[in-house]
């Protein structure tokens, strides 16, 4: 099976448990994530399938958007719910207003330290497998850009957020790093995910859905439309020969004139054969050919 799924996580799954479910019910072995989720996260997680997972490389870096809430007082080893409180803990004074105000510091680009725990690569290894193992892991900041940060709500000592970051951003370090500035340490208490580069949550299906419409023989079809996916690059179908060819590694000739570096070739309304790079004017070199 061939395509693009976009799930609805639930709590307490790891991105890599769903692709294991994912391969026993679409009866597919390559299946990839668009990035991942931490267990404690839901929300929209985007699939490749089949073939398809070799288009990963085209979806880039994509901004997210999440929704949650931020317990004040009660920082964590992991900067989440999941994690050990630390010693750090503090009572938490601050109005609505106040923490606003703090929040607003929280816009733009700027260096941001990752969680220990987190599967940022420390000599190819994940940082949270030393700092399970309790060796040290040296994580450094990454310059990320959070494009909105707001608090809705303070109820207690729990504040309700929504925020649009860039790739690469971690909201459990906001969450964090906010704490800190209130005086009284804070962690992540709860996440969700509302939107992934092009993919947002009204696209997405339920785990459950998913098993359904597989066990039905359903679930290809209701998958995005092949030509829907990657819509920067422009679509273009060839003729018999013009498949041929292409599947043979030669250049061809095809009815696409947008001059986009960059083309999606079909063989039919459906059949995504692969992608072409332009060598010059109509003239398309195979780039990613699915045979």
């Amino acid at each position: 099976m061939n395509g693009l799924i976009i799930l609805d996580k639930p709590a307490g799954m790891t991105s890599h448990d769903v692709v294991y479910v994912v391969r026993r019910a679409a009866g597919e072995k390559s299946v990839g994530h668009l990035g991942t989720l931490d267990p404690m996260a839901t929300g929209v997680l985007p699939l490749l399938l089949g073939k398809y997972t070799r288009l990963a490389q085209f979806f880039g870096a994509a901004e997210k958007e999440y929704t949650g809430t931020i317990r004040f007082g009660w920082p964590t080893t992991t900067f989440d719910a999941e994690g050990e409180p630390t010693a750090e803990s503090a009572p938490f004074t601050l109005n609505l207003e106040q923490l606003r105000k703090l929040a607003s510091h929280f816009h733009g680009e700027m260096d941001q330290m990752p969680p220990v725990f987190s599967a940022k690569k420390i000599n190819g290894v994940p940082a949270y497998k030393l700092a399970r193992a309790g060796k040290e892991a040296p994580v450094k900041a990454a310059r990320i850009v959070i494009h909105d940060f707001q608090i809705i709500a303070l109820e207690g000592d729990t504040a309700s957020f929504s925020i649009r970051v860039s790739a690469g951003g971690y909201v459990r370090s906001v969450a964090h790093d906010l704490g800190k500035m209130a005086g009284c340490g804070a962690h992540l208490a709860s996440l969700r995910r509302t939107r992934a580069g092009d993919f947002t949550l009204a696209q997405a299906m339920t785990i459950e859905r998913m098993r359904e419409l597989a066990a039905e023989g359903m679930l290809e079809q209701s998958l995005p439309h092949p030509r829907t996916l990657l819509p920067q690059i422009p679509s273009v179908t060839a003729d018999e020969a013009g498949v041929g060819r292409l599947r043979n590694g030669m250049a061809v000739n095809l009815p696409e004139f947008s001059s986009s570096p960059l083309v999606k070739i079909f063989a039919s309304p459906r059949d995504l054969i692969g992608i072409g790079r332009r060598i010059a004017g109509t003239l398309i070199q195979p780039m990613i050919n699915f045979g």
